[in-house]
């Protein structure tokens, strides 16, 4: 494994970790040569999934660019990157799940919101702002009024218990 530091192609595992849902191992390497410790992950090889896009274009699906989209909401927030990695493999999981060579990008757009809207509700809104394409503070006072509603009949069910 090629480190990202110093490009040396030798380096050891110090520590192996599987993920809770068993489908990739989290390893921690050293650099045989500078000395420097990196991550790298091992995971099953799936078949290719084709993300259409708003204007029509086909990409392959790239986990990394959904994890920098991810971050990105959650930029100066207080969000363990466990968190962000976790809503990154339960999306990927429901994409290979629904058994079908493409997905859209709409569609993966509500996964990451559905996702982001239980870990954190600044970086929902900020991923719903440019997801949705907000234009105006209207747009983001709509926003912000459905998650206080969601909030109060959340706590409503929870007091009637």
């Amino acid at each position: 494994m090629k480190c990202n530091f110093c490009g040396c192609l030798d380096s050891k595992v110090v520590d192996s970790r599987q993920n809770e849902e068993g489908n990739s191992i989290r390893r921690r390497r050293e650099c045989m040569k500078c000395g420097k410790r990196f991550t790298t992950y091992e995971t099953i090889e799936t078949a290719p999934v084709m993300v259409i896009k708003k204007n029509g274009a086909r990409q392959q699906f790239a986990s990394a660019k959904l994890r920098s989209g991810i971050m990105r909401a959650c930029e100066k927030r207080p969000v363990p990157m466990l968190l962000i990695d976790k809503l990154v493999e339960e999306i990927e999981r429901k994409i290979q799940n629904n058994l079908n060579d493409e997905v859209t990008s709409k569609q993966i757009g509500e996964y990451v919101m559905e996702g982001l809207k239980k870990i954190d509700e600044v970086a929902y809104v900020r991923f719903a702002a440019v997801y949705r394409e907000f234009k105006d503070i209207e747009s983001w006072l709509s926003e912000i009024n459905t998650i206080l509603k969601d909030k109060n009949a959340e706590s409503k069910d929870k007091n009637s218990d």
